[in-house]
């Protein structure tokens, strides 16, 4: 078994930010009383790992963070072992460096082109001796995790560096802790041949703002959503300054707005508009194109009527938690719509909240009309999320800033022009110098204040910026910061324009990539490990998740913010693929209704679905578990009516359960229930209150209909049965429903049409789109190396809940082809209790 031990140290940074200062923050740990020893997961004693020492090396110069952490280790073990190293690492940053050092060899990473990695990276896979380094880890973090087989009694040294640009929010930046910066209105610095240009005006008035928000209130936005909206609305309401307008716009299929046009702030509108939201609820499916359009066409009217002050800042909010299947349901038509309606006249600024959005498409719309988007995570923060967003855009301080430099003197700029500067933020502008006649090297910046035209002018000067006595590659940070800020835009716009445009950009930010050595979405880190004693191992891949790849890695593991999987190599669609091994989940498979199949994913927080029909009397096998002799057969009956159109309902109407080592066979029928254990036969009716215990078994039969039995030390489950009603034609239909409620003890060779799930089944949801039917989006599954259309569906549970309750579930068509093993007419069986073991 591996040993593993974490390289994650906590440390303070406080940045006063003078020109030419550089911060360094380097801390060691190491036992006062002898190294650390940290037990394998084993019970021998001896299996043992010492931490020698955890270093971080933090050096933040002009807010270009680079952090170097060490880690070293002994294997006191007699024999060889796995060691692993973890790092957590902010989200926005890119790795450019990781080694290792195993008994003075090292190994170092090499930083290469995507596809050249992706090619040697699968040719590893096949040998099934690789795994992804990096994985999302919570909302704003990502874990760098990669293990070695260090022989007895070797030391291994690991050093992972990455770098990062501290982004300023709310005047603070963050590094771990909060670093508060104190500025003059410009500071410039030139460090061998680069500059860069920080923008940050203190004590600016604030300019007006007319914001529409546009809140999605369809059926997906119900219970904990809408109320937390409900919430993040007040406050923010409240918080809105008396020059402010604003507008309210609700949407599901409708599209309803609070007033016709955009109101002032006063206190009386806004208690009035609180009174409003109180009363959100939800319904209905959700129409994005035509709400947005709303928005656009209220902030126009206005401006045209001169209803808005002339220097004031329109910008649309929208709150979202679905795919648009109201309406236009083309994502890229709307996102056109969109574009075209704005025209660069406002910004748009968009939520995703949930992992069931689209985010990639919120996110490029955003883009598109010089706004952002950002991810709202479903837990109980979630109105403090909505709240701390508007806050970062709630008070602009300048509009359409532009910083200017002299044309001869500098070269290759990164993004000067801004359409707005909002309190507490701050802009970076780097680039190339051309002329070494920095003297009179004039900087220029122009914008638009709440009252008059805002313009500031100065001169820069080289500073002299002391580096600490390692010789890091951070000498040149003001290079390396061109290249990150650079990389990062280009990146910024490499899904908007035309397919050329496209294409050029990707270019140039992977060129940027590998010449830096950064680790970006465009890259990937290879890492080619020492050979094991039983061979040479493959290489390991370290590479950069995108926000959308993080979403839909969280929609995998069915863990939101709270983690993610390895990346795997190699993309589907533009789609990473994250696999789970099935051993890795378990599930709840049950079957009900006429009859419904659904296997129910509790840890991934996530249901599949499907529909089996055949002749009245056919005998389907759903569980077979030859190593504990434990078998479940179900017999379909018809509907007692057969309807006008010739289709025939079918439901389960008998059960045969058998355990060979038990000696016990259960035969469960809509009219009574026969026990025949050892030498024992027990009859029970479905209108008894009984239960019968014994050393190994236990039956318990309520009221309502509901048998629950435990197999000790291998199997619970639940037999329910129905009486469906049809007033209307005097009709009734009685059925059972067989529900699974704990198989953890079920043997890795367990099958039948419920069974081969018991164990788990690893799938992966992308390109979700609208569907035949309104509210029920279709989506493309990878499941059991197949790729599949699924629709979203919502089957009743029972095993909970006397009444059922809804869930939501993918369904499959055609008798669950593609998720099942085989075909449907493979798992019919001649008697009630053949097992054929």
């Amino acid at each position: 078994m591996p040993a593993q031990w974490g390289a994650a140290v906590l440390w303070t940074c406080v940045c006063i930010g003078l020109a030419g200062s550089a911060v360094v923050v380097s801390q060691e740990t190491k036992e006062s009383m002898g190294p650390r020893s940290i037990k394998k997961r084993s019970t021998n004693s001896a299996d043992m790992v010492e931490v020698h020492s955890v270093k971080v090396d933090c050096t933040v110069t002009s807010r270009f963070a680079h952090t170097v952490t060490t880690s070293k280790a002994l294997n006191r073990a007699n024999f060889s072992q796995e060691i692993f190293f973890e790092v957590e690492l902010p989200k926005t940053a890119f790795i450019v460096n990781f080694s290792m050092e195993i008994d003075g060899e090292v190994y170092v990473g090499e930083v290469k082109g995507k596809e050249k990695a992706k090619k040697q990276y699968e040719q590893a896979v096949s040998s099934g001796r690789t795994a992804g380094l990096v994985k999302a880890s919570g909302r704003t973090m990502e874990k760098f995790s990669v293990s070695v087989n260090v022989a007895a009694e070797s030391n291994v040294t690991f050093v992972l560096t990455y770098e990062e640009l501290l982004q300023r929010k709310l005047g603070q930046y963050e590094i771990l802790t909060r670093l508060k910066p104190k500025q003059p209105v410009h500071e410039f610095q030139i460090v061998n041949g680069y500059f860069v240009h920080y923008f940050a005006p203190p004590d600016l008035p604030r300019v007006p703002k007319n914001v529409a928000f546009v809140i999605d209130r369809s059926g997906s936005m119900s219970g904990t959503k809408i109320a937390q909206t409900r919430v993040a609305l007040v406050a923010i309401l409240k918080d809105l300054h008396k020059e402010d307008h604003f507008a309210l716009i609700l949407f599901d299929a409708k599209i309803t707005t609070w007033k016709e046009s955009l109101t002032k702030a006063t206190n009386g509108n806004v208690t009035e508009a609180i009174d409003y939201i109180g009363k959100l609820k939800d319904r209905g499916v959700t129409n994005i194109n035509g709400a947005v359009l709303r928005a656009v066409t209220m902030l126009e009217k206005e401006r045209l009527k001169g209803n808005l002050p002339e220097r004031s800042a329109d910008m649309i909010i929208l709150l979202t938690d679905g795919m648009p299947n109201s309406g236009e349901s083309n994502l890229e038509k709307i996102q056109e719509n969109v574009r075209s309606a704005i025209g660069g006249k406002m910004n748009m600024f968009c939520l995703g909240f949930g992992n069931d959005v689209d985010y990639s498409f919120l996110d490029v719309m955003s883009r598109q009309n010089k706004g952002v988007a950002r991810r709202i995570f479903e837990g109980s923060d979630a109105a403090v999320q909505l709240q701390g967003f508007y806050e970062e855009v709630a008070s602009p301080l300048l509009l359409e800033v532009d910083l200017r430099y002299p044309d001869q003197a500098v070269g290759f700029l990164t993004k000067s022009h801004y359409s707005q500067l909002f309190n507490g933020s701050e802009i970076v502008v780097a680039g190339r110098l051309k002329d070494s006649d920095v003297d009179n090297f004039l900087v220029e910046v122009f914008a638009l204040g709440p009252e008059e035209d805002f313009q500031v002018q100065g001169k820069a000067s080289v500073v002299n910026v002391i580096y600490p006595h390692q010789q890091y590659i951070f000498g040149d940070f003001s290079e390396r910061l061109w290249a990150y800020l650079t990389i990062q835009q280009l990146l910024e716009n490499s899904d908007i324009g035309t397919q050329k445009e496209k294409d050029n950009v990707t270019a140039k930010a992977l060129d940027l990539s590998l010449r830096y050595n950064f680790v970006t979405p465009l890259t990937s880190m290879v890492v080619t490990k020492p050979e094991r004693e039983d061979g040479p191992d493959g290489p390991l891949i370290a590479d950069k998740l995108t926000e959308d790849q993080r979403q839909k890695a969280e929609r995998h593991s069915g863990l939101p913010a709270h983690g993610g999987s390895s990346s795997r190599g190699g993309s589907r669609s533009n789609f990473r693929t994250s696999r789970i091994r099935s051993s890795s989940l378990r599930s709840q498979s049950d079957v009900d209704g006429d009859p419904h199949f659904m296997i129910k994913l509790p840890e991934r927080d996530a249901a599949l679905c499907f529909n089996i029909n055949d002749k009245p009397g056919t005998i389907f096998n759903l569980v077979r578990d030859p190593k504990s002799g434990f078998a479940v057969n179900g017999q379909i009956i018809g509907k007692k009516k057969v309807v006008q159109d010739g289709n025939t309902n079918t439901y389960f109407g008998r059960f045969g359960i058998v355990h060979q080592k038990l000696r016990l066979r259960l035969e469960v029928s809509t009219q009574e229930i026969f026990v025949f254990h050892e030498e024992k036969q027990i009859k029970l009716l479905w209108s008894d209150t009984d239960s019968v215990r014994e050393m190994n078994l236990d039956f318990t039969l309520t009221k309502n209909c509901t048998l629950t039995v435990t197999l000790r030390h291998s199997v619970r489950f639940m037999v329910i049965r129905h009486t469906k009603v049809w007033r209307r034609r005097h009709d009734q239909q009685d059925y059972l429903g067989f529900y699974t409620l704990d198989s953890h003890h079920m043997s890795a060779s367990v099958h039948g049409l419920l069974g081969q799930f018991y164990h788990g089944v690893g799938f992966e949801v992308t390109e979700l789109r609208p569907g035949d039917v309104q509210d029920k989006p279709d989506a493309t599954m990878y499941v059991k190396g197949q790729t599949l259309n699924v629709t979203r569906h919502w089957q009743k549970d029972f095993s909970r809940v006397e009444n059922g309750e809804d869930i939501p579930c993918w369904y499959f068509n055609n008798d669950g082809a593609g998720l099942v093993d085989g075909r449907a007419s493979d798992y019919i069986v001649s008697g009630i209790f053949n097992a054929d073991f």
